[in-house]
């Protein structure tokens, strides 16, 4: 299940997927760029049950650095094989 929490530019823009996982913690991916010139999924912050607005406050710093990011919450009971579908 997935649901557009921030919707960027049509044509571009920062993609973060907030990852929720039954019974691990939420992570917060974002695609950045290696040494090696590829772009791959990173995780920029997990986020603790008893600190519920980590998530939302790095989600707003990150838009008011870029007006195109898109966010990207996913529910998903296998995280390993989700991660083996994304882009890298």
């Amino acid at each position: 299940f997935a649901t557009v929490l921030a919707r960027g530019g049509d044509e571009g823009g920062t993609i973060l997927l907030a990852i929720l996982c039954r019974g691990e913690p939420a992570a917060l991916l974002e695609r950045m760029p290696s040494a090696d010139g590829s772009r791959n999924y990173v995780a920029v912050k997990t986020q603790a049950l008893e600190n519920a607005q980590e998530f939302s406050a790095y989600c707003e710093r990150r838009a008011r650095q870029d007006s195109d990011l898109w966010v990207i919450e996913v529910a998903i009971d296998d995280w390993p094989r989700f991660a083996a579908f994304l882009p890298q």
